[in-house]
């Protein structure tokens, strides 16, 4: 299992090996956005792994200073909005990518910086934090009883939506055009294949809000056109498109799934326990070969 904290979004979701998502939760993360410096109070990105575990066998409520709980439980009379409360558990991060967000000025750990629970008088939903991830108390503690010590953690600047084809065309159209037909060379033609229309869409988005990738659940169980933009590329996008769509298809109770996956892409969707079968052939000029996976 892994989790995924969406800035844009304000989320944080835990998503099993298989794709599925497991639970999704509000969240507030820094005030200040994103950012790896010391003193930034910014949010920092990029893979991370959860550290330590701290306070699984206290009251929800418990306060905790320097990762100790002090005695005090958290109450509305004692609640003080200037102070920043760690209550209930503490999700210790620590950053995986050197020189971005471990070691030197960059240092997740050294930072501080945790998932842990908050007053109820903190808002979620929005950017509130001094460069933790916030969550409410009960949402912490049935996280920190689901997941192990060093489960994957990734904070990225994006986030996904789904919608059907007249809601999404005008971000999804132009994200194709740029990779399918001008960088691959598909023929127009193949590409606008008359299939949108009755599909289920995803796009991820940016901080700006800009599309920077998308794919599509026919109703028959095929998924496709997957693409991300180029600089996008790397940075898990693919695969948060791809849990998407996973789970929109378990959500209308598909059976069976199958894809032509582009040779050179196959091992990514064995990840998400999608299997070869038959040869490989060549489709719109380019290396194919045909996946299922059964749900």
């Amino acid at each position: 299992m892994h989790i995924r904290i969406s800035l844009p979004a304000q989320t944080l979701e835990l998503i099993a090996s298989d794709g599925m998502l497991m639970r999704r939760y509000a969240v507030s993360t820094a005030q200040n956005g994103a950012g790896e410096m010391f003193g930034s109070e910014c949010t920092p990105t990029g893979r991370h792994i959860i550290r330590a575990k701290i306070g699984g066998d206290m009251p929800p409520y418990t306060v905790f200073k320097g990762r100790r709980p002090n005695g005090q439980i958290w109450t509305p009379e004692i609640d003080d909005p200037k102070r920043d409360w760690i209550l209930s558990r503490i999700l210790w991060l620590s950053g995986t990518e050197r020189g971005i967000n471990r070691l030197g000025q960059v240092d997740t750990m050294r930072r501080y910086i945790y998932i842990h629970g908050c007053p109820d008088s903190m808002p979620m939903g929005v950017p509130a934090s001094h460069g933790c991830v916030r969550m409410r108390n009960e949402d912490v503690i049935e996280l920190f009883d689901l997941v192990p010590a060093y489960t994957p953690v990734s904070i990225v600047e994006f986030s996904i939506e789904d919608n059907n084809w007249s809601e999404l065309q005008a971000a999804a159209r132009p994200i194709r055009q740029a990779v399918f037909v001008r960088e691959q060379h598909v023929p127009e033609e193949m590409e606008w294949d008359g299939y949108d229309a009755p599909s289920r869409h995803v796009i991820a988005r940016n901080a700006a809000g800009l599309p920077i990738g998308t794919g599509r659940l026919l109703p028959d169980g095929h998924i496709g056109r997957m693409s991300v933009l180029p600089e996008w590329r790397c940075h898990e996008v693919g695969s948060a498109l791809l849990e998407r769509l996973l789970q929109l298809a378990k959500a209308s109770r598909k059976t069976q799934l199958e894809l032509h996956a582009q040779t050179h892409a196959s091992h990514f969707y064995s990840r998400y326990g999608f299997t070869a079968v038959g040869a490989e052939f060549m489709e719109a000029g380019i290396p194919h070969v045909r996946m299922i996976r059964t749900l």
